[in-house]
């Protein structure tokens, strides 16, 4: 062989066996198809939660590289690679407890590494099963793979974790009232689309949430057929088909994922079928409990219970009837209880399904008390924050009611409600979060969560952002529930460890490195503090009639009394210290300041949007992922950083006015309109940042709404509405500061409207007489006037009986031709004695005529009794019964609709003193 030859051949060789080398090694490293293959063995006739697991995992492992199987066997033999999965009193697991197979409380698991490279799965329930089930999957989505040593066991702390979906609409039916919307495609197409349930339900399940609460009014009525009351169903025959089929596919689909449907309903309303039958309206709140009306009920519930044995109930007492006494008592013991045990009884079951007694509106502590013998698996429920989130750190009266209720023999669950003051932007502060549930154990003593949804409660199932497809509130918010979730699951998690956690999770969603995704939380932790603070120290209401984004007039700032005050804000659901107004007195009487200030919340929130911008700003450079949505939440930083400017500036600016009201000396007022002007700047700024981003800013679009403007049929939704209302009042203060200047401070002379009397024709037996000093108001007692507003003056007002009042309530019964008001005088005193006033927190009918806003307040002075405010009832031509609850009132007197009723405060005391206001300033 020629040399040449030769160093050919061995060339050759030597190549071939570099190939084979390495073709040994590629398939040495390659991993082994045996090892790679896992089975998942549940218990004989395993429950559908365990299934559910099981698929879960099985997809997150095939993910990885897995091969899967799923089966089902009693023992778990000497198999190798296996993923046992059950309960720690089945046959499966109790034969491998030998190596550490154990499980915590309710609703807890373990998971533990086991010979033969087995993986135990032990759930003190089907549900804690689930759990570790969807922990495991979690951890091998992570980690690319299954750890190779597992010892973990976890359980919930909080006994309830649930959220809810409103089926309701921002506006009412036509013919029908708040709260009335039967279940039709129609009017709620996404409630029969099985898909997006499924991802609903996926995410509460990921977030170990076990319970979803569905609102509506009546819900009966689209659900269940009576037998005796046949024609009360308010679906056609088509619908209600679809109707059980979908309320039957979502229960079993629930319960699967260990979530318990809970139908929540309010009392006492009927469906408009069954009113129109019997001649009655589908809800009065003054309206006595009948026999009708509870039959009708008690059989609802029954046949409810009995044709959906998997769901709960949850109860308001409040709002459709009358608030406080012994008939919401006699009505949950008398008639829902008993409907609750009828429909058990027909089913043949001896479980109980949860009953949720919701605190709004009734005395909760006494209905648990007479209930407890009745009925053994209750809750309660009471709001957390009222309608919004304020703090965590509530006292006060508030905070004594949820001490109580939590002291009782039934679990006592948070409500985290609508959050007024929040929609429509994006909430991720998972500090505030965190504090928040660390404060419902430790200060209200509570043990569940009921989350609503972050914004949009009205719109469900979209968001408010103006996008070309809308965006659902279960992708865009899905770190309020992630959040809520995870600490009602365990609230005591280190801090630091948090920021690193949250940092992850928002890198990864973004596509950034954690140091970025750590910034992104630090914006939603700086912005998460300006809607908190600002609705504590400026506003008017916890409740959903004030949409704290849209901002607030120069008059509710000043004089919050005027526009119904709900102090509870200030008492219980803020840290201590003063409102504007307190701290404006305080000021001129040079007397000491108490916690948390006003001008310290403005300083405050202005820092807190200017760090927010920053923080967004320093992440932005580092997203690689989901784009669209990053520059969504970005201008939303710059919206609140917008709108802390916008009510710093005009808190500031209310303080110099109110200085004025004290000093008389033009030169408050001077410094008061460049910071207003300036506020208008920052709304201008709000208004370029919404208007191609939102559609509005808030989802309930109603006459509920209040402040800062009535919101009818859709009205004074949006931030450019509110501008030329904002303009306005700053040319009223420059025009009123101009004509103070030239008349040198001459005190300005209200201009007194007359008002005339209508004429109707009164069916209801009742004295009259003229409004003046001297007369007696009532027919029982000789309390009299010893001063009123002059607008009122020559009025024909009503004498009735106050003692009738007190037991029975007050009808007025009329006739009129034309459309008419009628001036109704509300005492202005907490007292069984006297009747409230109207009031949106409470009865969600307070304005159904117009009557939730005071007229004039302070307008009547009655000798012994709390001075008087005047609230207008608006009625078109016709005949009309008015029902007011029980309760001391004046009716003073009916006067054309037309005639303007003059809002002001006429500052009558019993003695007949006047008070001064500086509203004038702005109107």
């Amino acid at each position: 062989m020629s040399p040449s030859l030769w160093k050919h051949l061995a060339t050759r060789y030597f190549l071939i066996g570099c190939l084979l080398l390495s073709s040994l090694g590629t398939r040495a490293a390659e991993p082994d198809p045996a090892g790679r293959a896992r089975t998942i063995v549940l218990p004989k006739n395993a429950h559908g939660r365990l299934h559910y697991g099981a698929e879960r995992l099985a997809t997150a492992l095939r993910k990885a590289g897995y091969q899967v199987t799923i089966s089902e066997q009693d023992q778990p033999g000497r198999k190798k690679n296996q993923i046992l999965v059950g309960r720690a009193a089945d046959g499966l697991l109790r034969q491998a407890a030998a190596t550490g197979a154990t499980a915590p409380g309710k609703e807890g698991f373990s998971i533990v590494s086991a010979a033969n490279n087995n993986v135990l799965i032990s759930g003190a329930d089907n549900t804690g099963a689930l759990y570790g089930c969807l922990e495991l999957a979690e951890q091998v989505q992570s980690q690319g793979k299954l750890s190779d040593n597992i010892s973990l066991t976890d359980q919930p702390e909080m006994v309830l974790r649930g959220a809810c979906i409103g089926v309701q609409k921002p506006y009412y039916l036509p013919g029908r009232t708040v709260y009335e919307y039967p279940y039709t495609p129609e009017v709620f197409p996404w409630l029969y689309d099985k898909a997006l349930w499924v991802k609903y339900l996926d995410m509460l399940a990921d977030n170990r949430m076990n319970s979803l609460y569905l609102w509506n009014g009546h819900p009966f009525a689209s659900l269940v057929r009576l037998k005796d009351y046949p024609y009360a169903v308010e679906v056609d025959d088509a619908t209600f088909k679809k109707n059980e089929e979908m309320y039957r596919f979502l229960a079993q689909e629930a319960d699967k994922r260990g979530i318990w449907v809970i139908q929540m309903f309010y009392n006492i309303i009927v469906s408009k079928p069954f009113a129109e039958h019997h001649g009655i309206k589908t809800q009065d709140r003054a309206r006595p409990i009948t026999p009708l009306l509870s039959d009708y009920t008690r059989k609802s519930i029954a046949a409810f219970v009995e044709k959906y044995p998997n769901v709960g109930l949850m109860v308001a007492l409040g709002e459709a009837m009358e608030g406080v006494g012994q008939d919401d008592i006699d009505w949950f013991t008398k008639t829902i209880i008993p409907g609750v045990h009828d429909g058990l009884k027909a089913l043949g079951q001896t479980e109980l399904p949860p009953i949720v007694l919701r605190a709004h509106d009734t005395d909760a502590p006494s209905v648990i008390k007479a209930a407890l013998p009745l009925y053994k698996n209750l809750y309660t429920e009471a709001k957390f924050n009222g309608e919004a989130l304020t703090t965590y750190t509530p006292r006060g009266s508030w905070a004594e009611l949820h001490r109580t209720l939590s002291g009782m023999n039934s679990v006592h669950i948070e409500n985290v409600h609508i959050l007024a003051n929040l929609e429509p932007f994006r909430y991720g502060s998972a500090d505030f979060i965190q504090k928040s549930v660390q404060a419902m154990h430790g200060i209200y003593g509570a043990n569940g969560l009921h989350l609503y949804p972050q914004a949009s409660y009205w719109d469900w199932p979209y968001t408010a952002d103006k996008t070309p497809e809308r965006l659902l509130q279960v992708d865009r918010d899905w770190i309020w529930y992630k959040q809520w979730a995870r600490y009602a699951w365990k609230a005591d998690r280190p801090r630091p460890a948090e920021i690193e956690y949250w940092g992850q999770q928002l890198g990864t969603l973004y596509g950034t490195d954690v140091a970025a995704g750590k910034q992104v939380l630090e914006a939603y932790e700086q912005a998460g503090e300006i809607e908190p603070k600002l609705l504590r120290r400026y506003g008017i209401t916890d409740g959903n009639r004030q949409t704290l984004t849209l901002g607030m007039l120069m008059t509710q700032l000043i004089n919050p009394k005027r526009y119904g005050l709900f102090t509870l804000l200030y008492e219980s659901e803020a840290p201590e210290g003063e409102m504007i107004i307190e701290y404006a007195e305080k000021e001129a009487k040079g007397l000491p300041h108490v916690g948390e200030t006003p001008p310290q919340v403005a300083a405050e929130v202005v820092a807190h949007g200017k760090a927010a911008v920053a923080a967004i700003e320093r992440a932005a450079p580092a997203v690689t992922r989901n784009q669209a949505e990053f520059a969504r939440l970005k201008n939303d930083m710059y919206c609140q950083d917008a709108l802390a400017n916008f009510y710093a500036d005009k808190a500031l600016a209310a303080l110099h006015v109110l200085r004025y009201k004290y000093s008389r000396n033009v030169a408050d007022l001077e410094a008061a309109l460049p910071l207003l002007e300036r506020s208008v700047q920052h709304w201008e700024k709000m208004v370029s940042l919404t208007k191609d981003t939102y559609l509005y800013a808030n989802s309930m679009q109603t006459a509920q709404r209040k402040i800062p403007m009535r919101g009818v049929d859709a009205t004074y939704i949006t931030w450019a509405e509110m501008l030329p209302v904002y303009q306005k009042e700053v040319r009223h203060l420059r025009h009123n500061l101009d004509s103070i200047k030239q008349v040198r401070l001459v005190p300005v002379v209200r201009k007194n409207t007359v008002l005339a009397n209508a004429p109707v024709t009164l069916l209801t037996k009742a004295g009259s007489y003229s409004l003046k000093a001297g007369q007696a108001v009532f027919a029982d007692t000789t309390a009299a006037i010893a001063a009123l507003a002059p607008e009122l003056a020559g009025l024909r007002g009503l004498r009735l009986s106050r003692s009738q009042q007190r037991k029975q309530g007050t009808e007025v019964r009329f006739t009129t031709t034309r459309p008419v008001q009628l001036l109704v005088g509300y005492f202005n005193a907490k007292s069984p004695r006297y009747l409230p006033a109207p009031q949106l927190e409470t009865d969600a009918s307070a304005n159904d005529y117009g009557q939730a806003d005071i007229k004039i307040a302070n307008a009547v002075a009655v000798a012994g009794q709390p001075p008087v405010n005047v609230h207008a009832y608006s009625f078109k031509a016709g005949t009309h019964t008015l029902n007011l609850g029980r309760g001391a009132v004046l009716l003073l007197g009916f006067v054309d609709a037309r005639q303007p009723v003059p809002t002001y405060n006429a500052g009558l005391n019993s003695g007949g003193a006047q008070a001064k206001e500086v509203d004038w300033l702005f109107e």
